[in-house]
């Protein structure tokens, strides 16, 4: 029993060593962090991410937002807040001190409006490609620069390939947008990984013709997109919010219908108030309520057993003058949710250990 032992002891210090000498070597030709062990110190639990500038998108997507290094597909109907949704992450990007860029393959970006989602646009790189291989291959570029945080490219369905652009209108041009995006996402997805960027492709909804049986739409531009992205959303508008019956905004509803990081399948609803955005302090307030932290007794809203408003439209209002309530009802559904808390000026703030905590409490 005791030499069984000792031979399996030497067999298996024998297969470290080859598995050792074969990392070392994979090592020497292809660079350092070629090959790794999954549990060691350089491969990191924490998933770093851009915020997608809604909270209940966050925490609905498990892990704070858009992951780096990581393809996203937005897509929905028009008129959804498929833009605005890109736009806000974009200017959470630029609090961070990170640099975006803008493909405006559709041509119809609103440098107004971007300005009033909170995006810097002074800052903000933007290009306006003629046509598809153009604007992958730009996309490309800035991709392997290893400078830039998050590319959007508004949108695929406006990727139209070369041959299209030069052919006559009536021409038939079978798969070749698919063909197009499956061979520019082969490329993409190696780089996209090794630098560290966010990029997010907008998308449209097409309908299938002949579907007798399930849902008959489908987004444009192939399978490839599917496969490659590590989370997929869809989102809908549900609601139009009226005051006093004027539009003043859409209530949407965010299907994460992939999401290769955290559990899928889960949804978040939030307000984008036109001219604005996406409602911050509305957000806090149906999140506040869920979790508890805001109470709710008939019309009223109360937080620490303080009323901060009669209806929903004053609750708001209270957080938006008085920004420190609202950053401690923010943190508190952050930190329920498992995501790092902000500091006012909307960072994340670095992880507390033990030792910093007591003093915090003993001060």
């Amino acid at each position: 029993m005791k030499k069984q032992k000792e031979e399996a002891q030497g067999l298996d210090d024998s297969k470290k060593l080859a598995i050792d000498q074969a990392m070392t070597q994979i090592e020497k030709q292809f660079g350092k962090g070629s090959i790794m062990r999954l549990g060691a110190a350089s491969a990191t639990n924490i998933i770093p991410v851009i915020p997608t500038g809604s909270l209940d998108l966050d925490i609905a997507l498990g892990i704070g937002g858009y992951p780096l290094g990581r393809i996203v597909e937005i897509y929905g109907p028009e008129s959804s807040g498929k833009t605005t949704l890109t736009l806000s992450a974009i200017a959470e990007a630029q609090k961070r001190g990170g640099v975006a860029a803008f493909i405006d393959a559709e041509h119809a970006l609103d440098p107004s409006y971007a300005k009033k989602l909170g995006v810097n646009l002074e800052e903000l790189l933007v290009s306006q490609p003629d046509n598809g291989e153009e604007a992958l291959e730009i996309c490309e570029s800035l991709v392997r620069s290893n400078a830039i945080d998050i590319v959007v490219v508004d949108s695929v369905a406006a990727l139209v390939p070369k041959a299209e652009i030069e052919g006559d209108m009536g021409d038939a041009h079978m798969g070749l947008q698919a063909r197009l995006m499956s061979q520019a996402l082969r490329k993409l997805t190696g780089t996209i990984s090794k630098s560290r960027t966010v990029v997010v492709f907008i998308n449209q909804i097409r309908m299938k013709i002949g579907v007798m049986f399930g849902s008959p739409e489908t987004t444009t531009g192939g399978n490839a997109l599917k496969f490659y992205s590590s989370i997929r959303l869809d989102i809908r508008k549900i609601e139009t919010l009226k005051e006093k019956e004027e539009a003043t905004g859409n209530r949407v509803r965010v299907k994460v219908v992939k999401n290769k990081m955290a559990p899928p399948f889960r949804q978040a609803e939030f307000d984008i108030i036109y001219n604005t955005g996406i409602s911050r302090e509305s957000s806090l307030v149906d999140l506040g309520v869920k979790h508890d932290i805001i109470s709710k007794s008939g019309a009223w809203y109360s937080y620490n057993t303080e009323k901060i408003g009669q209806g929903k439209e004053a609750a708001k209002e209270y957080l938006k003058s008085n920004p420190e309530i609202a950053l401690q009802v923010e943190n508190m559904v952050r930190d329920l949710n498992g995501l790092p808390p902000l500091s006012a000026e909307g960072k994340p703030l670095p992880p507390q250990t033990e030792a910093q905590d007591g003093q915090r409490a003993a001060g």
